[in-house]
């Protein structure tokens, strides 16, 4: 059973979403650690279809301890790190 981290900071939330999307897409932990604000992700990574979009989005609510509803999730948040990331970020109400 995952506990959810002490997420302090943004420097906190960058390494555990990180580390998440490494985890769900089977990516190496390099190549997630290298991710910017404007790296691209569905539709630029493989690893990143329709199906991996539910997985990842289950582990963020299980790992960070938020409920993400249907109505939350768009293409926008998607389409880069920095979306997800600022996503994530509203979720946890560090924002």
């Amino acid at each position: 059973m995952n506990t959810v981290p002490s997420i302090q900071n943004d420097a906190a939330l960058d390494r555990e979403l990180k580390g998440l999307i490494a985890d769900v897409l089977g990516l190496p932990a390099e190549q997630a650690a290298v991710f910017e604000a404007d790296s691209g992700l569905f539709g630029h990574l493989p690893e990143l279809d329709s199906m991996a979009v539910a997985g990842l989005l289950t582990e963020m609510e299980d790992r960070f301890g938020i409920v993400i509803e249907d109505d939350d999730v768009d293409g926008e948040m998607l389409e880069t790190y920095g979306g997800l990331f600022a996503f994530a970020k509203a979720k946890l109400g560090t924002a």
